[in-house]
């Protein structure tokens, strides 16, 4: 019962912000963006956290009102924003709004970031979901077998959806071509993008090996069913550690041509800090509870399937 419902936290987390970012300034007064510039990151995508226009879209718009100069008018964050709100006047497209902040200092655009783990973290997770799977079922064959099928299903899917659908091309072209929205150095930028294609590669190899040694570990030993749980139950802790490590990277790949000087800085993981004249908000979401649920269910199945080995050391 506890693996099948950390199971079901853990795909649910899938589709679930995970983290959140906002930063405030005295150029986004309050009544105009309550949530200041803020943005959700999901295991696959940022997405746009800013609440839907209202009154403080009205506000912004008479905040950017006036006879500005067009250079002005170029580095006016305020103003910035307001041409992101869309036709409809749905709300602020705010992941824009912070590369455009982003940019003033030489930052790289967010959709740059986890260029190879974005695209393949559902696999990872099909990955996961088959070892607790297998961890709920009784005996050893029966383990052997689901994982055999299971894994070969996931590393057909990684195989076509990749390859045969071209998804590894798109992936490869978005991430050069949002690069090179803010980066005008082509050839450098074709580079980084084959660096994409060939990790994207090593990992995705590296994924089919790992099914072959948690099948065969399986198969060959009693107690190798405990990192069937074990492993998906670090996912938080993976989570912000490849979090942590890519704001380390933005932070400290300023490009010298931006409109203001900053030195390299490590931005906030966590809490509050200030960059310039913004203060940065950084904090868990819904979703992040989510993994943290997961964690403790399989944590303690773990225990009890542990303490069940060491009872029952004839059984399998």
């Amino acid at each position: 019962m506890l693996a099948l419902v950390a199971l079901v936290a853990l795909v649910i987390a899938y589709f679930s912000p995970i983290w959140w970012v906002s930063l405030t300034a005295p150029n986004y007064p309050k009544d105009a963006f309550p949530d200041g510039i803020r943005i959700h990151f999901h295991f696959d995508s940022v997405t746009n956290g800013c609440k839907a226009a209202g009154e403080g879209t009205r506000m912004a718009d008479e905040i950017i009102q006036g006879d500005l100069s067009h250079e002005t008018e170029r580095w006016n964050p305020v103003l910035n924003a307001q041409k992101n709100v869309d036709k409809d006047a749905k709300g602020l497209d705010c992941v824009h709004e912070m590369n455009t902040i982003n940019h003033y200092v030489g930052m790289f655009p967010i959709e740059t970031g986890a260029p190879v783990e974005r695209p393949l973290a559902k696999f990872f997770f099909a990955f996961f979901a088959v070892m607790i799977v297998a961890f709920v079922l009784p005996r050893r064959r029966a383990r052997v077998v689901w994982l055999a099928v299971g894994f070969l299903a996931v590393a057909v899917w990684m195989i076509v959806d990749q390859f045969a659908l071209g998804k590894l091309d798109v992936q490869v072209q978005g991430y050069v071509r949002e690069a090179g929205a803010f980066f005008k150095e082509p050839d450098r930028i074709a580079a980084w993008g084959e660096n994409v294609r060939l990790i994207s590669q090593i990992v995705m190899l590296g994924l089919i090996a790992s099914m072959v040694i948690v099948a065969a570990g399986v198969a060959k030993l009693r107690h190798f069913q405990l990192l069937l749980v074990f492993v998906p139950a670090l996912i938080p802790l993976f989570f912000l550690i490849t979090y942590a490590g890519w704001l380390w990277f933005f932070g400290h790949n300023l490009h010298p041509w931006g409109a203001f000087t900053v030195k390299p800085f490590m931005p906030t993981v966590f809490g509050e800090g200030k960059v310039a004249q913004f203060s940065t908000y950084s904090y868990p979401t819904w979703g992040f509870g989510l993994l943290m649920l997961v964690f403790v269910c399989l944590g303690l199945a773990l225990l009890i399937r542990r303490k069940q080995l060491r009872e029952h050391p004839d059984k399998e």
